[in-house]
């Protein structure tokens, strides 16, 4: 959430410069309306993703994981290595801190997918998925992974090339697609990209590229159109007052507010045509508890017939489920608590 924040907010307080008027921008009616029906689509998208079994399966959130980066080995696991389908047995110990995790599963049949089987209370609370209780014998293996593409190739926590592919099922339903590319450089830097596509067309991705142009976004979607997307860019450029320029975009819809370092105000546009008949503004809500965009911060719309309108009152109770895609987007935790544990350990032959 706290990234959500920093993307959002450092966005916002950036100046924007100047921007040509078009006559082909819309009336204040026409622009009030695209608005309110853009922001209704993405809180009805919000709702419905956040009821599904996927949404609950890729929000989990455990202070258990271990951390990463272990710098002193090199590896390299690919599909053909860890490929078969393995099931999930509740093995009864006491002593669960430093116990492999695939000692816990039975490799059940060969198949060209690494397919993983196991309890849906465990991937929900993947800290127990090392230890037993006398409950787990009545447990059902009632959570499904299908990988279809992997490999991990680790060199160091600067250096390493990983991928995933893959299909989750509950109940033997589908519950969507998890699919992860990343590419960590010393030389090039990092090239991140992590997607969730959830039944009924809809979909969140993340994306970070490093480099002299650094590009952050995070997107919902419902059949490739997008609903809600946040992206910012970061411009090195040795003339520029800190050395860099800036860009920031907020898109709901066919509706962005698009800043850049440097201007005046931020901009409206609507299907990519400059609206000159309303004003942003950002609003300091320190006192008032009400929801907001972001923490204590909202924007404000001012048409040029006087009214107004904040965000927040137009997405304020989409705001947490879109943070907690974000975090779970750029963390992806089940994924590493099952699928990249139970290859370290077939790896390893622990």
């Amino acid at each position: 959430m706290k990234r959500t924040a920093i993307l959002f907010l450092t966005g916002v307080i950036l100046l924007l410069s100047g921007c040509e008027s078009d006559p082909s921008a819309v009336s204040t009616q026409a622009l009030k309306q695209e608005l309110d029906q853009n922001a209704s689509a993405l809180n009805d998208a919000v709702e419905i993703i956040s009821s599904t079994a996927g949404f609950k399966v890729l929000t989990v959130s455990d202070d258990s994981k271990s951390a990463s980066g272990d710098s002193i080995y090199d590896v390299y696991i690919g599909l053909d290595q860890v490929k078969g389908i393995y099931e999930y047995h509740p093995l009864q110990t006491t002593n669960h801190f430093g116990l492999s995790l695939i000692k816990f599963f039975t490799k059940t049949a060969e198949n060209n997918n690494m397919v993983v089987k196991l309890p849906l209370k465990k991937v929900e609370r993947p800290r127990l998925l090392r230890s037993y209780s006398e409950a787990d014998t009545a447990l059902t293996n009632n959570f499904m992974i299908t990988v279809s593409e992997y490999y991990n190739n680790y060199n160091g926590y600067h250096d390493y090339d990983y991928k995933l592919a893959s299909e989750v099922a509950i109940d033997g339903a589908a519950a969507g697609n998890l699919n992860i590319k990343s590419f960590v450089s010393p030389e090039t830097g990092t090239d991140y990209n992590s997607e969730y596509v959830f039944t009924d067309g809809y979909k969140a991705r993340y994306k970070y590229l490093s480099g002299d142009t650094t590009v952050s976004g995070f997107g919902i979607l419902k059949d490739d159109n997008v609903l809600y997307e946040e992206e910012r860019l970061t411009i090195r450029n040795d003339t520029a007052r800190f050395g860099r320029e800036h860009q920031y975009t907020l898109t709901i819809g066919n509706f962005q507010i698009v800043r850049k370092s440097g201007l005046v105000a931020p901009a409206i546009y609507l299907d990519g045509i400059l609206q000159t008949n309303a004003t942003v503004e950002v609003i300091d809500r320190e006192s008032d508890p009400e929801a907001t965009v972001c923490k204590k911060r909202d924007i404000q719309i001012t048409f040029d017939d006087g009214t107004t309108t904040k965000l927040s009152s137009l997405i304020g109770a989409s705001v947490e489920n879109i943070e907690v895609l974000f975090d779970s987007l750029h963390s992806v935790y089940f994924a590493a608590y099952i699928v990249d544990w139970i290859t370290y350990d077939i790896y390893y032959g622990r």
